[in-house]
């Protein structure tokens, strides 16, 4: 893990920012499946979400599977780079994350494959990155504990396959992340609300970026490869206030609809932070395939 600079953040006017550069490839997710018997995680329980940070990984489809039992619990369909899904309520346990590409045929195998424990009250992050030949994935451990009044929490996780490592300033040239390695995050740290404009640089390869941190949210600033193999980076609201602990809503990066499961915390949080963010999010869910068409 790697802590960011607390303190050195550069404000500019507030406004409402526009999240990522230019030219982030479009990123979606398509309707999410709840089979009926556990589309409401038991109590107690926690949460996990999946983000698909491969740029040359065509959409996938993600299935979260019971160990114990091996039930699918949960269903994803057309997930594409970029996109971070809902975070889905899920009872203590141990999962299986499997991902296939969307338009595979039936019993194809998962590109990747990834367990989890899910523990009481505990959000989780389960990312696909790098290359689609050497395809990786890692759990992050989120934190959404409320900042203090007028401030607000983020962390960055590092992604794109442009620089090997990252680094994170202001405008001003104030480190905030240094030397992050793909397939890391760093800490959490509390800065002050507002829109922020940051530079992302490795060796060879640099690009701004203008992301906006609400009061009292908690956020993760994903660096990630656009559409012209430059960097650029999207930040994703994980939880708005202590109130949405956690939220839910899609965000999308470079634009385009997106249709996600219902936040378990209710549509309306959801809306909001996607609203504060300027994202474009539709909400759907539709029951599982009803037990295969009674076969």
């Amino acid at each position: 893990m790697f802590p960011l600079t607390a303190s050195v953040l550069s404000r500019r006017p507030a406004r409402l920012a526009a999240i990522g550069a230019t030219a982030l490839i479009a990123a979606g997710i398509g309707i999410a499946t709840a089979p009926a018997a556990s589309a409401a995680a038991a109590e107690p329980g926690g949460w996990a979400r999946v983000a698909h940070l491969s740029p040359d990984t065509k959409s996938v489809d993600v299935q979260l599977t019971a160990l114990a039992g091996g039930a699918v619990v949960y269903e994803l369909d057309d997930v594409a780079y970029g996109a971070v899904s809902p975070y889905i309520p899920l009872a203590d346990g141990t999962y299986v994350v499997s991902m296939v590409p969307s338009d595979a045929a039936d019993g194809t195998q998962p590109v990747v494959q990834q367990s989890i424990d899910v523990a009481e009250g505990e959000p989780l992050t389960v990312a696909a990155y790098g290359r689609n030949a050497d395809l990786k994935t890692t759990v992050f451990e989120d934190d959404l504990s409320a900042p203090a009044d007028g401030q607000a929490r983020v962390r960055v996780v590092q992604a794109s396959t442009v620089e090997p490592t990252v680094n994170v300033d202001t405008a001003e040239g104030r480190p905030i992340a240094r030397d992050v390695p793909a397939g890391a995050a760093t800490d959490y740290a509390a800065v002050p609300a507002g829109s922020w404009n940051l530079e992302l640089t490795g060796a060879d390869e640099s690009a701004t970026s203008a992301v906006d941190l609400p009061a009292g949210s908690v956020s993760t600033l994903f660096v990630l490869d656009d559409a012209r193999g430059a960097l650029t980076a999207q930040a994703i609201t994980d939880s708005a206030t202590l109130a949405d602990m956690p939220v839910g809503g899609i965000h999308t990066g470079g634009g385009g609809t997106a249709v996600a499961a219902v936040n378990p915390i209710g549509v309306g949080a959801a809306a909001a932070a996607a609203a504060v963010l300027g994202v474009s999010a539709l909400i759907a869910v539709r029951r599982r395939r009803e037990v295969e068409a009674d076969a």
